[in-house]
This record gives structure tokens, sequence and C-alpha cells, in this order.
């Protein structure tokens, strides 16, 4: 695990060719294999602080990420999220508490070579390597054997959709090619806990889209930790999060959890047109807010004017999101409510907002 500071992947200065590896490997200077390990969870904070100087970084912190699963580590900046990251990464150690993954202490670096993958945020890929050559150099400082890297190599390559640029100068690669690479060699191996900071930051939609697609591949096989202010993207491939605000955890939970999806429905109620407007009607018509009350398991109503958000709040012992959605559409429909939208809870975004601001 390298340096962070550099914000680079680092790789030897003179690579020794695949050649003189596999003679190695013949001599008997083989890596010992490595089982995968069997635990619930896969990275453990227990009262954690980091400090940099007089500056208290990351306060306490307590915190257990289920092993097999995307999460999420949320926060705004100078949240405490990078230097959470890279103790997980084993780049920092923290100035008190314990940071484990897979049971292991993150200054272990011997027992984590090969079972933790980590894409840096803006790593820098050697310039004069061909690409080819750069993974199976870091496949090697994997503890793959000779005779394995240079199919280890071509198996993440082609996963992320790079395998023609294998003869490649890295210094010749766009910003998203470089990007897959960076991901490359951090699946290499097949680690068991991956952790990725912005691995979509930069990148245009398309290819954004394929990294997303990506990392939805990897759950049930490994345990993926992304740091990242895009709120939209977490939403959509994490399993669960930790939200973190001025160095402390502030809330935690599945993204269900977070974003309530189970337990509020929020409708985006439509304007009313413009020449009905111009005879003296509001922006929005009065709603129906008797009905939408004896809506079963409905317990409170909010509606903001300004946003023209209605908020229905129900209990889930009672009833569930889709019930509610549907009886609450015919109420307005039936009021010939003008409708815009339809979600069920505020969104990540929203609820991340409502915690963090101060």
């Amino acid at each position: 695990m390298s340096d962070p500071q550099a914000s680079a992947i680092e790789t030897p200065a003179a690579p020794e060719p695949a050649a003189d590896v596999v003679k190695a490997d013949e001599a008997g200077d083989k890596p010992r294999a490595k089982k995968k390990k069997a635990v619930e969870t896969a990275i453990r904070f227990s009262k954690v602080t980091k400090q940099f100087g007089n500056k208290l970084a990351v306060d306490d912190l307590s915190l257990a990420i289920p092993a097999g699963k995307i999460y999420g580590l949320i926060g705004p900046n100078g949240a405490g999220k990078t230097t959470t990251f890279s103790m997980m990464a084993g780049y920092l150690e923290p100035t008190s508490g314990e940071v484990e993954v897979l049971g292991f202490d993150t200054r272990n670096v011997d027992a984590l070579r090969g079972r933790l993958g980590v894409l840096p945020q803006d790593a820098l890929l050697p310039p004069l390597d061909r690409v080819g050559e750069f993974l199976i150099h870091m496949a090697r400082l994997q503890d793959i054997p000779a005779t394995k890297a240079i199919s280890a190599a071509r198996d993440v390559l082609r996963d992320v959709g790079g395998l023609d640029w294998w003869d490649m100068r890295c210094s010749t690669l766009s910003h998203g090619m470089a990007k897959r690479v960076s991901l490359a060699q951090a699946l290499i191996g097949e680690p068991e806990v991956v952790l990725l900071d912005e691995p979509s930051a930069g990148l245009d939609p398309r290819v954004a889209y394929d990294m997303r697609q990506l990392v939805k591949s990897l759950k049930g096989k490994c345990t993926v930790v992304i740091s990242s202010h895009n709120l939209q993207e977490l939403e959509e491939v994490c399993d669960g999060a930790a939200i973190l605000d001025h160095g402390k955890l502030i809330a935690q939970g599945t993204i269900s959890e977070l974003t309530a999806s189970s337990e509020e429905v929020h409708v985006k109620i439509g304007r009313v047109p413009r020449a009905q407007q111009a005879q003296g009607a509001r922006t929005t018509a009065a709603l129906p807010m008797d009905q939408l009350r004896a809506v079963a398991g409905i317990m409170r109503i909010e509606y903001d004017e300004e946003r023209r958000d209605l908020g229905l709040f129900f209990d889930r012992k009672q009833t569930d999101a889709d019930t509610v959605i549907g009886q609450a559409l015919w109420v307005l429909l039936t009021a010939q409510t003008r409708i815009a939208g339809v979600s069920k809870g505020r969104g990540l975004e929203a609820r991340v907002m409502d915690l963090t601001d101060d």
C-alpha cells in the first residue's frame, strides 16, 4: 500500500521482466496462498481519533461495515472522510483507537497484501510504463505468482473495458481511460475488500455509467467502500452508508433507513396552468388534506408550498410505501390535483443536507 501524500500508484522504478519473475518462482520463491477470511464485519473502527497537530480530523469514530456489501462514506468537505478512508487503506495510523480490515490491524501490511485493493483519488499512473506492464507488476506486488500475473492483469483490464490498451503507454491515456486502469489495479487478484475514492470524478456520463455497473457487479463478491460527493450515484449503487460531519459519525444504516424510503413518500405537486393563474388562481390547487389523512397508515402530512413538496409520513407497521403511493395518488387525481413526480423517502442528497446543515 502506497503513501497517500503522493496521490500516486507506486511501482518499482525498473520493473523486472515477466520472464525473470517466472524464473524466480521456478526457483521456489513462491508467495504463500491466502484463504479468504470468513467474516461478518469487513472493516471496524473502534473509538478512533486522528489528530494533525491541534486539528481533530476524526473524533471518536466507531463504525462496523458489513462484509459483502457496497458501502458509502459520505460527508461535506472537512467532514473527515478522506482521513477515514486513508486509515482504512493503511495510509494513516489513528492517533488512538483501532482500525481493522478483515480482522487484521491495518498496520499488518503482509496480512492484508492481496486482500485489500485501493483506488486513491487522482491516482497517478507511471507515464512511461505500458498498461499491461504496469498491471503485471501490480499483480506481482499483490503476491500473485508470475505464471498467473499476466492472465490476472488481462482479466481486470477486460473487466474495465480496456483490453485494447494493453500496449499503450500510460501517459497516452485519456482521463477516463486512466481512471479505469487505476480501477483495474485495485481489482487485480480479486481482493476481499476494495476501497474507491471518488471513482467516477471527472468522467463523462457514459464512462461514469459503465463504472457504476462494474461496481454493482462486485456486490456479494467482495466488500466495496466508496468515498464520494456524488450522492445520487451512492444512492444507486450502495447497500448502506455512513455520514460524517466535523469528524463525527452523525448517521449510519442502510440506504433505505437513511432516506426513510420505508417511512415517507413525497409527491411533487404540479403548477396550475398559466391561463388559470391569469384568472386569479393560485400557482397550486388546494390539496385534499382531509381525504389524504384518511388514508390507512398515514400519521402526518407536511406541505412545503415553495417547493411544492407534499410529504406523507406513514407507519410502516401498518402499510408500505407502494400502498401509500397508490392510495394517495387516487385521492389527488380524483381531486384533479396536478402531479409532477413521486418519490420514496427524501433522497440521500436531501437527507445529508438536513443532517450536515450548520
